[in-house]
């Protein structure tokens, strides 16, 4: 060998022994002819059984496949194999030594191979980290908006709990603004489901939007910040850290429902979907972030009830409230179960135009709650309840149900002296509940109710609020129910659309009939209701009516009906019979 030579071979050796990776050389049946230091340290752990006379020997109990590998690898010289990991067995692992090796297995000509070993532990550790990191953030991202989630809100609510348990920060207060859309339910209904996920991504942007400076994180503790994130499917959450008085907290409050409440384009119409909103300031002596995002809704819920479109600070009394609800929740929900619910009906007389009064004309079902502890439950202490939590439904029918049994045991046992006409009240979740009218149908089939008998009243705002509504009320009358508007007595601006109504009774607001026989306004208003009523072929009803001279005046007004204590007060069904049959003698022959 001649001495340049000799030099590169030595060059060559020492390159092979101190290169940082692992290099074997192996004869093409796998004995191996070269073996540097690290591919002997990577390898030493597997190797303990079977030596280094054999790399595929050595390898087996981690990448068995290699040999088969190398051997169905046809061409002259190239690549096996390049950066297979393999990891070790525990038995093999020891702290601070390899988990995982990376090996690559070139052929270097018909009778030679070249095994690459590297240790991939902290490669593969890394990949795992980030992985984990984009799965945590995909978890903390709302995939339709792009907004963070709940857990994502949770996380900075707990860190700003945490810090204003131990210390008042430096840089303020912090303030939760809990959003819900107020009609959002009618766009997904009447325009699809893609058109509320478009309105959802507009609302999101709407709120980034609105923030100023715009911003989708928190900064860190004790500086100010903001979170804008969806919670729900219509529900979003805006955190505004580093606030200096409620005051500011509100300002933001307001731009965010101003910029709400402006309409929308979605799938080229036009759609106006405004807010409620709840403001939390601060902790207030919640324990946790749920309990804080739970404050933030109840006020929420407060601002919905008021009307919609308004923001609404949470106070402590408002939990108590919400409290209360709840519990009347878990027991409504066992009285539907026990049967604790019942009927009482009050009479709707007839007016007649000579003096005389019509005591079987009709009645109207009431529901009551026969509570085991509390007694009778009037229904202003549950009927919101209902219609908060979905029950509403299930009470309806259970009334109308009953209502249409009861009326056609009267008729079984009076005949011609059972009241004629039956009125149920109907609400907004009945109107709006898919397949409802099919429930009235098999109603009126299963009991035998002869449809003409039935009237379903609805009140003045909830008829007159959208064409989804006023479209399931043809409906209803397409069965052969009568409908009445509840309520009524807005004045000549309802007058002038009752027209586009299809009802056959309006029932003037006892607000009116109070008044009657000391207001002459009053009675200017219940006699513009009768003549236009009347002008469309309606009955009207004046409702409330305590006194003789306020049933004087409505009966001059040419009111057809009246309804109220001065004929009687709601009656259980035995009562009612005992009423009638006590005014057999006024009933018309």
């Amino acid at each position: 060998m001649q001495p340049d030579s000799r030099d590169a071979y030595e060059a060559l050796v020492q390159f092979l022994y101190r290169a940082p990776i692992g290099l074997a050389q192996a004869g093409s049946d796998g004995a191996i002819d070269m073996l540097n230091p690290m591919a002997s340290s990577l390898l030493m752990p597997i190797a303990r059984d079977t030596g280094f006379d054999n790399l595929f020997a050595v390898l087996a109990p981690i990448a068995p496949q290699l040999e088969q590998m190398a051997r169905d690898f046809a061409e002259p010289s190239g690549v096996i194999c390049e950066g297979l990991r393999a990891m070790l067995p525990p038995e093999m692992t020891a702290p601070g030594s390899p988990h995982v090796l990376a090996i690559s297995l070139m052929k270097l000509d018909s009778e030679r191979l070249m095994a690459v070993v590297t240790d991939a532990t902290q490669e593969v550790m890394r990949e795992q980290e980030m992985l984990s990191r984009r799965l945590r953030n995909a978890a903390r991202t709302d995939s339709l908006t792009r907004m963070p989630n709940r857990e994502a809100v949770r996380e900075q609510l707990q860190q700003l709990v945490e810090r204003n348990a131990s210390a008042r920060a430096a840089g303020g207060e912090f303030a939760v603004l809990f959003m819900n859309c107020d009609r959002f339910r009618r766009v997904n209904d009447t325009l699809g489901q893609s058109a509320g996920d478009a309105l959802l991504v507009q609302i999101a942007e709407r709120i980034r939007g609105a923030l100023r400076p715009p911003s989708d994180h928190i900064a860190p503790s004790g500086g100010a910040g903001q979170l804008a994130a969806r919670v729900g499917g219509d529900e979003f959450v805006v955190v505004l850290d580093g606030m200096r008085t409620l005051e500011d907290a509100e300002r933001v409050a307001t731009r965010l429902l101003d910029a709400l409440a402006r309409p929308f384009r979605v799938q080229g119409q036009e759609v106006v979907c405004s807010a409620s909103l709840g403001l939390a300031w601060g902790a207030g002596g919640a324990r946790d972030a749920d309990e804080v995002l739970r404050d933030a809704g109840i006020a929420m819920l407060e601002a919905k009830r008021a009307g919609g479109a308004r923001r609404q600070v949470f106070e402590a009394a408002m939990r108590e409230r919400a409290e209360r609800r709840a519990g009347i929740e878990a027991e409504l929900r066992q009285a539907i179960v026990e049967e604790q619910l019942f009927v009482v009906y009050q009479p709707v007389v007839g007016l007649n135009a000579d003096g005389g009064t019509d005591h079987a004309a009709g009645v109207e079902a009431l529901v009551r709650w026969r509570h085991p502890v509390r007694g009778i439950v009037p229904p202003v202490d549950f009927i919101t309840v209902a219609e908060e939590c979905g029950l509403i439904g299930a009470v309806g029918d259970f009334v109308l149900e009953r209502s249409c049994r009861d009326f056609l045991g009267w008729r079984a046992r009076l005949g011609e002296r059972a009241p004629r006409l039956i009125a149920v009240n109907l609400s907004r979740a009945q109107l709006g509940q898919p397949g409802w009218i099919d429930t009235v149908r098999r109603i009126l089939l299963a009991t035998g109710m002869p449809p003409g008998a039935l009237q379903l009243e609805v009140t003045e705002s909830l008829a007159a609020q959208d064409q989804d509504i006023q479209a399931r009320l043809h409906e209803l009358k397409a069965l052969g129910v009568k409908l009445a508007l509840d309520d009524f007595g807005t004045g000549y601006s309802s007058l002038s659309s009752l027209h586009l109504l299809p009802v056959d009774t309006v029932k003037i607001d006892r607000s009116f009939v109070s008044q009657s026989d000391t207001s002459a306004h009053h009675r200017v208003l219940i006699e513009a209701t009768v003549k236009v009523a009347q002008s469309l072929g309606m009955t009207t009803v004046a409702e409330g009516i305590e006194t003789g001279p306020q049933a004087d005046v409505v009966r001059a007004l040419c009111c057809t009906k009246g309804q109220g204590y001065l004929f009687s007060r709601p009656l259980p069904p035995s009562d009612l019979l005992a009423w009638l049959e006590g005014h057999e003698e006024s009933l018309p022959a």
